[in-house]
């Protein structure tokens, strides 16, 4: 029998141990979650394969000031997308506003509605003030996330509340290697994503 064969004919009889399936199910084995669930979200966050940056903030009305210093490091003017969201509500007068998203808009601005320790991933949902279009056109990704929404793990991020339309998940930057075995940063939306860490609300 060829080595091939040999191969085949095992994973075609090979079957688990008794009750090996039922004691996945019974303890699913996933990732431990330090109590401090926000320096978990942050070190996530801060991965390589991640790359995304962020900034604690006290309140949502620190967001422009922030805003502003990320621009300035960036090398770019005061110029961003704001969506129509109350939550975003603060002094953004120093900012040139877009009035519409343009598929080459150099900075966005977005809330989030959880965010996961495990992972750093970040959950959008759609709906009349929070457009999905713009989280992905914008180069700069700029997202505004409450400490208080950190959840630790993948399962606890069932929203709560009224469900929107849809939502979407966003672990650190686009990118893809895809393109000759290369990465690329920035292939299927943002190249840069930068958190706003909000303190209180």
């Amino acid at each position: 029998m060829s080595a091939r064969a040999a191969i085949l004919d095992k994973l075609g009889t090979a079957a688990p141990p008794p009750g090996a399936a039922e004691a996945l199910l019974a303890d699913p084995v996933r990732p431990a979650v330090a109590e401090d669930r926000v320096a978990t979200f942050l070190t996530a966050l801060a991965l390589p394969a991640s790359g995304a940056t962020y900034e604690r903030i006290g309140t949502v009305a620190e967001a422009p000031v922030a805003v502003a210093h990320y621009l300035a490091e960036q090398g770019l003017p005061p110029a961003v997308f704001l969506p129509d969201d109350p939550r975003l509500a603060a002094d953004w007068s120093g900012f040139a506003l877009s009035p519409a998203i343009t598929p080459d808009e150099p900075a966005v601005i977005a809330w989030a509605r959880l965010g996961i320790a495990e992972t750093g991933s970040l959950v959008f949902e759609t709906g009349p003030h929070a457009p999905m279009l713009p989280n992905f056109l914008g180069l700069h990704h700029i997202v505004l996330l409450p400490e208080a929404a950190i959840v630790a793990h993948l399962e606890d991020a069932a929203l709560p509340g009224p469900q929107p339309r849809a939502h979407y998940w966003v672990t650190g930057v686009s990118g893809t290697t895809d393109i000759e075995g290369q990465y690329i940063r920035g292939a299927h939306g943002p190249r840069f994503l930068h958190v706003l860490l909000v303190g209180e609300i």
